[in-house]
């Protein structure tokens, strides 16, 4: 009997433990109010992707605009030039730039900072809508409302 209690004890607490684990990875996302618009050019497949991992992630009313001059987004939320990457996203009062992954926009949501936005420049192989493997450490930086930049994550 106490073998049988023991189990059952010890799978309780391995569901309990990934439930968890499971939940806390987006809970962020999840319980934003914010629209999420995602700005694109269109017939950027990888816009798709980043897009659809957004709604994947419990955030299905991802708003998807096709814009003819990209960069005139860029502009208006005022990313600099060497952070930009192909598709900006914006929640709320922030913009998120390029393919960050979620961890990083739970924290951003989770913390509210105040900052412009969070960039990742390029098109890292790996991250969120790229194909292939993490070849590198993601680098993310925070934006501040002058312009001045620091790292906000890395991992």
């Amino acid at each position: 009997m106490k073998k049988k209690f023991f189990l059952f004890f010890l799978l309780l607490s391995l569901l309990i433990i990934t439930s968890c684990t499971k939940n806390s990875t987006n809970s962020a996302i999840k319980n934003i109010n914010d629209e999420i618009t995602v700005y694109s050019s269109g017939g950027c497949g990888c816009c798709d992707l980043y897009s659809n991992y957004l709604k994947s992630k419990g955030k299905v009313d991802v708003n998807v605009i096709n814009v003819a001059d990209i960069s005139s987004i860029k502009r208006q939320y005022k990313i600099p030039e060497f952070l930009e990457s192909c598709h900006t996203t914006i929640i709320g009062d922030y913009f998120i730039e390029g393919h960050i992954p979620l961890e990083a926009i739970d924290k951003l949501l989770t913390e509210k900072p105040d900052i412009a936005g969070i960039a990742m420049p390029g098109m890292p192989s790996g991250s969120p809508g790229m194909p292939g493997a993490k070849t590198q450490k993601f680098t993310i930086f925070a934006v501040k409302k002058d312009g001045n930049q620091e790292i906000f994550m890395e991992f």
